[in-house]
């Protein structure tokens, strides 16, 4: 699916992320698995919820979720999706988070065999356009995490229009046809800073002085215009040849991605007197200068890129169950791209006009073998081929990237099939990954080679009834391996050696009680430099969350705690010594209410 902007959740049923026996019997893939939202459908019978969320930092969210028939035999049916945000930010902003977002699906069934189901997606978004913090030696300055370290201001807006539809027509019980097109529609006006991109051009001296804490900042607006569209066409049928069992899916799908119009505007040549300074030990935001008047041609320059990218791709795999036991699948696919793009950013590079074809044929082979009805054993391997939509400052296309991956692994069903415990080793090497330039921002530079390297351990289900746990443990070994880079042998950025998760809940089953929920868990993330150099690194960190909740006949509601100790903590990096440091939030406490009739 093609998204823009910050993903919501609220008419999404469930997040499927598929690794192991279940990734490799899951048609077209990256390496690594995949990420599957389930959207909610449309029910047959009539269904009302009204919710509402309240929380730290004024959150406040009325939400609705309504669905039904539209025609007496069900044939037709809607579903509604919609909510309205708003919540201070955690950090010391100007801007609140604000978001409205509407949803609308319906669904036809003509005939016994067809079904088509249209979807609308709408969201206006508003927040801080947050810069994170600087990097002083070998480790994050040491300030106040909440400390806004630019114009406390600046801020970021969008709006995303998303609609298309889903059709599966069967010929028969063992054969289908689906067909899906989706449009997307995203705006966007950012106020930046572009003081990173005048140092790296050498026309002020830096952008973050560590020695003293002064961090330049110079005011940019950046307002961007794209128009994505996908379409995908795939026929899936089961067969036999002897004893053996097939299951053939074969397909086409092409998607275009076209960037309208992406504009940066500032003051250029640069005018000192917009040029602000803001010590992060000390910071005096009223000294700042006022922006400039961005919509003002004789005020504000203007650097355009234009650009679009058409990918085509075809592929075929077969699932194979050769012995009751024991499955196979094979796949190929041929991906095609094209990519054209003009640019100009303000003076400080030439126009540049590129243009890229570039194609591959892309492998994905698998087995899984069962040496009993509730052990899996599986081993894969499969190629990947993508385009990169970044930019480099210049304004070119980066190459585009591809992935080569093994893993073995093994998955046990306990507990009558109630819990799952999974293991894998894996190996994945990278080529042309595109990354945060560090001296330009909303810009991206190529890391050539990268191979990351280890071990998950997975546990979900029910250990006794009512009593449910997720639990995962991952290692991951990760390093820059093209020995013609300056960072060869290094880690890769914000990619911790060890990452533990753990959830689980009990809901009590019978009494005055039953329905109340009570749980708890914890996430920890080992250390991680900060980027490619290695030259600084985050620390790790432990986080402690728990809920409360009880659920009635027709009616919810819970309390969620996350971080419950205010830890302070970095919870990602892109790169950068000079910015973009992201700190997590702090005690949070969410509670929620729902409604159904």
């Amino acid at each position: 699916m093609i998204s823009s902007g910050f993903q919501e959740l609220a008419n999404v049923e469930r997040i499927e992320v598929l690794k192991g026996p279940a990734s490799i019997l899951f048609g077209s893939l990256e390496p690594g698995g995949v990420i599957n939202l389930v959207n909610e459908q449309p029910l047959r019978e009539p269904r009302y919820e009204l919710g509402f969320r309240a929380g730290s930092r004024g959150l406040l969210e009325p939400n609705i979720d309504i669905t039904g028939p539209l025609t007496a035999d069900g044939s037709i049916r809607y579903r509604l999706n919609a909510l309205y945000r708003t919540e201070d930010y955690f950090r010391d902003f100007d801007t609140p988070l604000e978001r409205f977002f509407i949803a609308p699906v319906i669904a036809f069934d003509i005939g016994d065999d067809t079904r088509f189901t249209l979807e609308l997606e709408y969201s206006d978004d508003q927040r801080p356009n947050d810069f994170g913090l600087p990097v002083i030696g070998d480790l994050v300055a040491d300030i106040p995490f909440d400390r806004a370290v630019t114009d406390p201001g600046a801020k970021a807006t969008s709006e995303s229009f998303r609609v298309g539809y889903r059709f599966e027509h069967d010929f028969n019980a063992n054969w289908q046809l689906r067909n899906s097109f989706f449009f997307n529609r995203f705006e966007s006006r950012i106020n930046s800073d572009f003081a990173n991109l005048l140092a790296g051009a050498g026309l002020i001296p830096t952008a973050f002085d560590e020695a003293t804490g002064d961090r330049f900042l110079y005011p940019t607006q950046i307002n961007g215009s794209s128009r994505n569209l996908e379409v995908q066409t795939n026929v899936v049928g089961e067969f036999t040849t002897g004893s053996i069992e097939h299951t053939l899916l074969a397909g086409i799908d092409f998607a275009s991605f076209r960037n309208i119009r992406n504009e940066i505007r500032a003051v250029f040549p640069p005018d000192q007197s917009f040029i602000g300074r803001l010590n992060i030990f000390d910071p005096d935001y009223d000294a700042l200068p006022p922006l400039p008047d961005f919509d003002d041609p004789e005020v504000a320059s203007s650097g355009i890129s234009e650009g679009f990218s058409d990918n085509l791709g075809i592929y075929v795999q077969d699932q194979v169950k050769i012995l009751d036991n024991l499955i196979v699948l094979v796949g190929l696919r041929f991906e095609s791209i094209y990519q054209e793009s003009t640019s100009q950013l303000l003076a400080v590079a030439p126009p540049d006009e590129s243009e890229r074809q570039d194609s591959a044929w892309t492998p994905r082979l698998g087995v899984v073998y069962q040496p009993s009805d509730n052990i899996s054993l599986y081993a894969s391997y499969s190629r990947s081929f993508t385009p990169n939509l970044a930019r480099t400052v210049e304004g070119g296309f980066l190459e585009p990237e591809k992935g080569e991956q093994f893993e073995v692994g093994a998955k046990a069903e306990l507990l009558n099939d109630r819990l799952s415990i999974s293991v894998a080793l894996f190996n994945l090497d990278k080529e042309n990954v595109a990354t945060a330039d560090p001296n330009n921002p909303g810009f991206s530079i190529l890391s050539e080679a990268q191979r990351s390297r280890g071990v998950e351990l997975d546990i979900i289900g029910e250990i006794l009834p009512g009593w449910n746990i997720v639990a995962n443990y991952a290692y991951l070994d990760t390093e820059i391996t093209d020995e013609g880079d300056r960072n060869f042998g290094n880690r890769f950025f914000n990619a911790p050696e060890h990452v533990a998760n753990l959830w689980t809940t009990y809901e009590i089953q019978a009494g005055s009680l039953k329905g109340l929920r009570i749980g708890g868990g914890f996430n920890y993330v080992s250390q991680r430099f900060g980027d490619f150099a290695n030259s600084f690194e985050v620390d790790g960190y432990f986080l402690t969350n728990a809920t409360i909740a009880y659920e009635g006949e027709n009616w919810e509601a819970a309390v969620n705690f996350r971080n419950l100790f205010n830890v302070d903590y970095i919870e990602s990096t892109i790169n950068s010594r000079s910015d973009r440091n992201y700190p997590g939030e702090g005690f949070t406490v969410v509670g929620s209410v729902s409604v159904r009739f």
